[in-house]
């Protein structure tokens, strides 16, 4: 089995070439400058090309003869000024990689979608789950109209025949966050920064356990549907609490009304100069999340989250994050 990678030099796509070598797939990883990441022990067990989401040859030309291509490098937009320029330039790309893959005969074609395209849930007494979907629009964040735009592509594609299966990661922790993403806030509660918490509850799983669920959606993953690949549905409070456990610090202990929150919000959104990160701004769309399609059909199980803590902490002090 061989297998392309796209992203494989940022923290998901990491991951994933791990786990597809461990699988035993051959792994084929497509790059836009002389970059390894995360992978500098692995780097010579992959193959890697030069090439970008810009560019349709390239992607064929990675593509071909790869049994899977795992998509984990879509347009992620940092700032909300443009948004319709920026949902057009993700489109794009996504029509460079289905196109590419099609041309290419890959015989599956894994996406990596977000946790913000799943919206609440449509019927009350249960939890969030794949039948959901957010409302373009509603939140004024580039990040979510990107995502929900690039998903609705791959689903339309699986529609007419394209062998996609769509992923739905929730907010991803664990070693190996080169950025740092996510795990910024990590190192800001390791560092004593978050004094204070607000009234949220989202999803978190480790990246390698995502990475796992890409391996099993290859065999097991019906086409044309999506996986919310989640770990464990916390109290933000909680999950600050037990990274400040795990650093040695003292957790959190202001809680932030949520009128309070949103008009730091509201006045980030009028301040020239200040942009908040999509994931801040967009709080009150956070939600816990049934992971149970996944956990059935693609063997989902995921770590507790002290221990991708106590991991993603040790990872950033061995690479001189902390």
């Amino acid at each position: 089995m061989k297998a392309l990678v796209l992203g494989g030099t940022g923290f998901i796509g990491g991951q994933i070439v791990r786990a597809a070598l461990e699988a035993g797939y051959a792994v084929r990883g497509m790059r836009r400058r002389h970059a390894v990441g995360t992978l500098a022990d692995l780097a010579s067990h992959v193959e890697w090309m030069q090439g970008n989401l810009d560019d349709v040859e390239a992607l064929e030309a990675a593509a071909r003869g790869c049994d899977v291509l795992f998509h984990a490098a879509a347009h992620y937009p940092d700032k909300s000024r443009d948004i319709a320029r920026e949902v057009a330039y993700a489109k794009a790309q996504m029509e460079h990689v289905l196109t590419a893959a099609r041309q290419a005969g890959v015989g599956r074609l894994i996406y990596t979608s977000s946790l913000t395209t799943v919206g609440p849930p449509s019927q009350p007494g249960r939890l969030a789950d794949e039948r959901d979907f957010y409302t373009s629009g509603s939140s004024g964040s580039a990040y979510y109209e990107v995502k929900l735009a690039m998903e609705q592509m791959a689903l339309r594609a699986a529609t007419e025949g394209a062998p996609v299966v769509v992923l739905l990661p929730s907010a991803v922790f664990g070693p190996g966050d080169v950025k740092p993403t996510t795990g910024q806030i990590l190192l800001e509660v390791a560092k004593g920064r978050i004094p204070f918490y607000f009234d949220a509850v989202t999803n978190i799983v480790d990246g390698r356990d995502v990475a796992a669920a890409q391996i099993a959606a290859v065999e097991r993953g019906r086409i044309g549907e999506r996986y919310i690949i989640g770990g464990h549905n916390l109290a933000l409070r909680d999950a600050l609490t037990l990274a400040a456990q795990a650093a040695g610090v003292a957790p959190p202990r202001f809680r932030l009304p949520r009128a309070v929150v949103d008009g730091l919000v509201r006045l980030a959104n009028v301040l020239p100069g200040i942009e908040l990160p999509d994931h801040f701004r967009t709080w009150r769309f956070w939600q816990p999340f049934s992971t149970l399609k996944a956990e059935r059909e693609l063997g989902l199980n995921p770590r507790p989250f002290e221990q991708t803590v106590r991991e993603t902490l040790a990872w950033f002090q061995e690479y001189k994050y902390l």
